[in-house]
């Protein structure tokens, strides 16, 4: 992996508009304004053989007319067009290019054909097929993005263009700002494990935001993960979690987006902090961004509403926290301070009129118990307390504890919160409107803890091994010489075992006669499982089985699933039930079938 000509993302000299117009709503003319607009103070070329003039920026009909060598070229030319510009600004000596032209797909030839024009010159490409690049730092934005993000301190990589702007538009509703946002696209060249590296090594950039389709290149992507998710929190949100998403990924794109326990069991080995709605990753980026760390998961509820404190309780164990045990010296800090209607244990309730000192006095107590790892402090908005008032206490107890411990705030309520929430903000203290949001909150703390500390203790090990090449060869040769673009399970786990990758025996069974053999050398329960190059969904197309005690359920299974499928889908091929970690039985009618024991084989 390699972040070569990449860096000049963060203070480019010069840019080139490769395509820009003057054709309203046009994408040229859309991204020379944004540029202009946003206050770019470098210099800026429009390359357009037609005849071009807008003020404040130099005008050719030529890359080899520009004065000097773009330090990047934003290309917005015709897809057939994109090659030869490539190797024109290549052969000009621009070494970064982000391409915006949809249409350079592999089955075109034109993907290709960009990359082998760029080649020569290391000429590095993002896109293509992306909205564009914003870098907040120095104003600039080269997108046909709508809205315009402010500096700050989070970095935004996403592999869909659209979900950019619903991004931009809820940080800019918080005051949260970017160092840098890219619009990854196809992924031609440039890819996630690289935009990885970029960001990890920026001091400018605080935590980092992944919104994932798929990874291209698993072993770059974890590497670099694992090395950015050392020095700062990564978060990611992963597409096609559910069964549903997963058919529409293959039916789009021809890969299997339906893996997502992978995906997550690789985001949590690798440290990254993985979340699976849009609110969720901008709760946790909220928190997360304002670098605070918490030492365990003991929590400490100050609340003038013992009902808010009681909801957040109720969703402590999602949130992997448990309510502290104020210690003795605490409660009895605590008697002398308070009035004695004050609920004498974590959460500590204020009671309704509880004002800005009864706040002081519950905060600073809780701070300095041993027991407490973070301190949730909670609002309920009344007539007898200033809101704001409240919340500058909150500001003072965190800046004189040296911001020990985290603090998060709780003001229940969308207005009770816009009356504080410059005020938090500046202070780095992430407000909620909602218990569950705030506990959900320190939840991303305490997995950003987990994950540091993982990767902190964790062990490289390398193992060398011997794959069988040839016998994965002939997998895929088969698997293509049928025109197939999806393995069934049994040749997949082959392919896998072939590269000595560990995975549940199976075995094909292709007669009635060979179930009894298979299932000598297996212990019960068994499960069943059909293959058919036509059902790749074998669950919801009814081809499992599970907890079958003996062979004469297995056999009974594979009956019952044969006559149902065969009426359901008269069509469909079936090749064979699977059982994994063990058997495989072929039955007439081209049927065959596999299933696994429910528990591993003894030696």
């Amino acid at each position: 992996m390699t972040i070569r000509n990449l860096q000049t993302l963060f203070n480019p000299g010069s840019i080139a508009l490769i395509g820009a117009s003057q054709t309203k709503d046009s994408v040229g003319a859309i991204v020379l304004e944004q540029l202009l607009s946003g206050g770019f103070d470098g210099r800026i070329y429009a390359v357009n053989p037609h005849e071009f003039d807008r003020e404040g920026i130099s005008c050719f009909a030529t890359i080899g007319d520009l004065p000097e060598a773009p330090d990047l070229a934003i290309v917005m030319v015709p897809a057939q067009a994109v090659p030869d510009v490539i190797a024109e600004l290549g052969s000009k000596g621009t070494r970064l290019a982000v391409v915006l032209s949809a249409g350079l797909t592999p089955a075109s030839g034109l993907c290709q054909k960009m990359l082998e024009a760029a080649r020569p010159y290391c000429l590095r490409i993002i896109g293509p097929n992306c909205l564009g690049v914003m870098m907040p730092r120095v104003k600039l934005n080269a997108t046909f993005a709508c809205t315009r993000p402010r500096a700050g301190g989070l970095a935004l990589i996403s592999q869909s263009g659209a979900l950019i702007t619903a991004i931009v538009d809820w940080a800019e509703h918080r005051g949260i700002g970017f160092s840098g946002i890219i619009s990854a696209g196809d992924m031609a060249d440039v890819d996630l494990g690289d935009l990885l590296d970029l960001f990890a090594v920026d001091p400018a950039t605080e935590a980092i935001l992944l919104y994932v389709e798929g990874v291209t290149n698993s072993v770059k992507f974890m590497s670099a993960a694992r090395a950015a998710a050392r020095s700062k929190p990564v978060i990611a949100i992963k597409a096609g979690r559910t069964s549903a998403a997963a058919r529409a990924a293959l039916s789009h794109t021809g890969a299997l987006a339906g893996s997502y326990d992978v995906y997550r069991a690789a985001f949590e080995r690798a440290g990254i902090i993985l979340v699976d709605t849009l609110t969720e990753m901008f709760d946790a980026a909220e928190i997360l961004g304002t670098r605070r760390r918490a030492r365990g998961n003991r929590l400490a509820i100050v609340t003038n509403g013992g009902g808010a404190a009681v909801l957040a309780i109720d969703v402590m164990d999602r949130a992997g926290a448990e309510l502290a045990i104020l210690s003795e010296q605490t409660v009895a800090t605590l008697d002398a301070l308070l009035p004695s209607s004050w609920s004498h244990a974590n959460p500590v309730d204020l009671i309704g009129d509880g004002g800005p000192e009864r706040y002081r006095h519950a905060i600073g107590a809780v701070q300095a118990d041993e027991g407490v790892d973070a301190v949730l402090v909670m609002h309920c908005p009344t007539a007898t307390a200033d809101t704001a008032a409240v919340a500058q206490v909150v500001v003072d107890c965190d800046a004189a504890a040296g911001r020990a411990k985290p603090i998060l705030a709780c003001w229940l309520g969308d207005i009770n919160c816009e009356h504080v929430r410059s005020m938090m903000h500046d202070a780095a203290i992430a407000l909620y409107a909602t218990p569950d949001d705030a506990v959900r909150g320190f939840g991303y703390l305490i997995a950003a803890r987990r994950s540091e500390d993982m990767l902190r203790d964790a062990v490289e090990v390398t193992t060398r091994f011997s794959p069988d090449r040839p016998h994965a060869k002939s997998i895929l040769n088969r698997v293509r010489a049928e025109r197939r673009t999806v393995l069934s399970e049994v040749e997949a786990k082959d392919l896998l075992a072939a590269y000595q990758v560990p995975v549940v025996p199976t075995r094909l069974v292709r007669g009635e006669g060979e179930f009894e053999e298979a299932c000598a050398h297996i212990q019960p329960p068994y499960v069943v499982k059909i293959v058919s190059p036509d059902l790749t969904h074998k669950s919801d197309a009814g081809g499992v089985a599970l907890h079958l005690a003996d062979r004469n359920a297995v056999m009974a299974a594979a009956a019952v699933m044969e006559t149902r499928i065969r009426q359901k889908y008269p069509e469909a091929e079936i090749r064979d039930l699977r059982w994994n970690r063990c058997v495989s039985v072929p039955l007439p009618v081209r049927s065959s079938w596999a299933w696994p024991p429910m528990r591993p084989l003894g030696p």
